[in-house]
């Protein structure tokens, strides 16, 4: 598979890949905290776009602005600048109700920490967003959801019966279960074992194969990147590449070009 950097001429308004659907986007993205001497831009002018049914990794070092650019694509942050929509719809200009609203129905979120309610089994905590959200789960995809993350025979049982990696296993069916239209991942194998993450990044990957799910990660992994078909470069606040069907060792060699093979 080629390495080389995909060529800006072949990407789209965005910054993403020409001629795709996107399930989410970001144009002249800028956010900036403190004011005076105390000012940090976190982004500046950023411009991207997450085609539908694709995984993208987004990498770079600490303080490049990986998960201020992903808490703002996903609604979790406003920005300073610019505009962000999910789907066709615009989320600058929407009140904390219409936000939410988006955020439920639409968004799934997987984190480094597995949020998972240590009273619930683990169906139960699968279901709690749908349950909040007062709308009844659709049995044939909740059946290949728990089929495809391997917890058929640990539906019953709660967390703390759970290895780490079958609880994020939970948490990643827990943000599918809704079927959103992207799920947003941050740092998700960052609290797990080399195997239990792989079973969780293999877990993604297949969602988006075979599922046509559309997924987002955040990473400083260059092996948990390797999953995505796409990686993304940000440094200083801002874009520098992006590779598409990468390996370990060609998201390793980019990092090191461009400075940013320090630890997130």
């Amino acid at each position: 598979m080629s390495h080389a950097a995909c060529p800006m001429s072949a990407s789209g308004p965005f910054g993403g890949p020409a001629g795709s659907r996107a399930a989410a986007a970001a144009a002249g993205l800028g956010k900036v905290y403190g004011r005076g001497e105390t000012r940090v831009t976190a982004l500046d002018g950023v411009s991207v776009e997450f085609g539908s049914g694709e995984f993208t990794a987004i990498m770079g070092p600490s303080g490049s602005g990986k998960s201020t650019l992903m808490h703002c694509v996903a609604g979790l942050d406003a920005a300073s600048s610019g505009s962000v929509r999910i789907g066709e719809a615009e989320l600058s200009g929407l009140d904390d109700e219409a936000l939410t609203k988006i955020r439920r129905d639409r968004i799934g979120f997987i984190f480094q920490a597995f949020n998972l309610l240590p009273t619930l089994t683990a169906l139960e905590n699968i279901l709690l967003p749908l349950q909040l959200a007062g709308r009844a789960p659709d049995q044939d995809w909740l059946d290949v959801v728990v089929a495809s993350v391997g917890l058929a025979d640990r539906l019953q049982h709660r967390p703390s019966q759970l290895s780490g990696g079958q609880q994020q296993r939970v948490a990643c069916a827990r943000a599918l279960a809704s079927r959103p239209e992207i799920i947003f991942a941050d740092e998700p194998t960052g609290n797990l074992d080399s195997r239990s993450g792989a079973e969780v990044l293999s877990f993604l990957s297949a969602s988006v194969r075979e599922l046509g799910q559309t997924v987002v990660m955040v990473t400083h992994d260059p092996a948990a990147a390797a999953y995505a078909g796409r990686v993304v470069f940000l440094a200083d606040g801002r874009i520098v590449d992006e590779i598409h069907q990468p390996t370990a060792d060609a998201v390793l060699a980019r990092m090191k070009r461009f400075g940013t093979d320090q630890a997130a």
